[in-house]
């Protein structure tokens, strides 16, 4: 698990592993990011989005709104 997980109005964007912004690879994710660089968070898990652009909370904002539709919504 990372050590941060990052929600958006309720749901899991991503996190942060080792110091890296890691988002859901959904496809409004991968049109809004400028560069599509994939990582894995830790060993054995699936593939996420690798943001740069952490210090523009503009941005971030967003990359955030645009993936909202996107994310399945929270298990109950």
């Amino acid at each position: 698990m990372g050590e941060f997980l990052i929600y958006y109005r309720s749901k899991l964007v991503g996190g942060i592993y080792d110091d890296r912004l890691l988002v859901k690879p959904v496809n409004s994710a991968i049109s809004y990011l400028a560069k599509v660089e994939y990582s894995t968070p830790y060993k054995g898990a699936k593939e996420m989005l690798v943001v740069d652009n952490v210090d523009d909370k503009v941005y971030l904002t967003g990359l955030f709104a645009a993936m909202y539709e996107d994310l399945p919504m929270p298990k109950k």
